[in-house]
């Protein structure tokens, strides 16, 4: 009940003092709780009967729809506030940054932001092109009692530059004028507006092999400096080399910036099988013994010296590499392991949350939903920060001991539906439920 009433009297300031602004911040509240609670899926309408009958909430169906639609919700200044209250952001002495994009399918040719995107993920009945919403978005990596999550941070509509030459209205926020931006262009701003708030701190991207590269990299050293490291997956087919030799004497011409090429990922895998040692990390839930081996090299596709680390399987290996010499072999597994929590995490946002199934079709109504959808998302994990107590796992799945996302969803149900839940929102009005509510506030929560 206090640490609802902790994270969300912040976020209700945000709003300004007027009437109007004050009305805007409590709707703010209940719709926000609205996407928490596992009552339904998070489209508009089932918010909307959700703060009706869960809260006893009487709002006007138009002004509700209009203030979802609305371009007045103070979203950075939102975000700024809620990055502030995340618990213990750093770990080991740095900010760990997963980055990833994902696509949301739609149905509509008139739903903001969606184009035939390629979807290297599709299954052999599904199309490679779907009609969807391609989004590139940021979390912070933290652990939340003894698992590692992802909390979104910030996200960008990535929106192609063919459907912007062609004029494409559902390429549109009213009132801007639809610029092009690249995917690694749109990271390299969310990077630095998180560096800008996180001021000091060291940041690690952690990322795929996709976003791995200098089109990443380089931009990232030039706006952040040398506080900025990244920790991503090598293709098998990537070249790697010697560090450069140190001149002992004048030589003409520049230094030499590579040694000697050492072979393809995969050959090296071959050639270092036998050399792996075993390594114990906190892999995927509990510690695990790895065989790995790691050595320093440089990477011509990032122009930096690099620690790579070869995992190996029973029948298959994977190579990563992190810019920073400093890491040990175990942090750089632990924390690639731990980008997967980026993934998990879409499917957080999609499905349990609901942001796939937002019939919204206008530009604010879409931004304003997804940023609904992932600032709950923030919102679960945080709240599970503070608890005082390690949540239990409600259902039993073989192999996984931990809490899930949906256990800290059912505990916030029971705080925002306790009866004395309006010291929170509403102190001066006591809304009302009916019976059979209360009934079925139980068989929720």
């Amino acid at each position: 009940m206090f640490i609802l009433n902790d994270i969300l009297k912040p976020l209700q300031k945000t709003f300004s003092s007027t009437e109007l602004g004050m009305n805007r911040g409590q709707w703010f509240t209940y719709a926000i709780l609205s996407f928490i609670i596992p009552f339904t899926t998070s489209i508009s309408s089932n918010v909307l009967r959700s703060i009706q009958t869960l809260f006893g909430f009487h709002v006007n169906q138009r002004r509700f729809y209009t203030f979802m639609a609305s371009n007045k919700l103070p979203w950075n200044k939102l975000w700024l506030t809620l990055w502030s209250m995340i618990p213990e952001p750093l770990t080991d002495g740095r900010l760990l940054i997963a980055l990833d994009d994902f696509i949301n399918a739609k149905t509509g040719k008139k739903i903001f932001g969606c184009s035939n995107i390629f979807n290297h993920a599709a299954k052999t009945n599904q199309s490679k092109y779907p009609w969807a919403q391609n989004v590139v978005l940021a979390g912070v990596l933290k652990l939340v009692k003894g698992r590692w999550a992802c909390l979104p941070l910030a996200f960008r509509f990535y929106l192609p530059q063919k459907a912007i030459k062609s004029q494409s209205e559902n390429m549109k926020v009213p009132g801007k004028e639809p610029l092009f931006q690249t995917k690694l262009e749109q990271a390299v701003d969310i990077l630095s507006q998180v560096s800008h708030h996180f001021a000091g701190a060291a940041i690690t991207v952690v990322c795929d092999s996709w976003f791995g590269n200098d089109g990443l990299f380089t931009p990232l050293r030039k706006h952040l400096g040398d506080s900025v490291q990244l920790l991503s997956r090598l293709r098998s087919n990537t070249a790697l080399y010697m560090m450069p030799p140190i001149r002992t004497f004048k030589k003409q011409g520049r230094p030499e910036k590579y040694g000697q090429r050492l072979g393809s990922c995969a050959d090296l895998a071959a050639r270092f099988i036998p050399k792996a040692s075993t390594h114990r990390v906190f892999l995927y839930g509990k510690y695990r013994e790895v065989h790995a081996f790691s050595m320093a090299a440089m990477l011509k596709n990032i122009k930096s010296p690099v620690r790579v680390v070869w995992v190996f399987r029973k029948t298959q290996w994977v190579a990563l590499f992190s810019t920073d010499m400093e890491l040990s072999v175990e942090q750089i597994i632990e924390y690639y392991g731990a980008r997967w929590k980026i993934e998990s995490g879409f499917k957080e946002i999609k499905q349990d949350i609901g942001s796939s199934k937002t019939q919204t079709r206008n530009a604010h109504a879409v931004i304003n939903h997804l940023n609904f959808s992932l600032m709950a998302t923030s919102i679960v994990w945080i709240y599970g920060t503070r608890l005082e107590n390690t949540p239990e796992r409600r259902h039993y799945v073989k192999g996984r001991n931990t809490f899930a996302f949906s256990d800290l969803r059912h505990i916030i149900a029971k705080a925002a539906l306790a009866d004395d839940f309006n010291a929170v929102c509403n102190k001066n009005q006591k809304l009302s439920r009916k019976s059979f509510v209360d009934a079925l506030l139980r068989m929720v929560a």
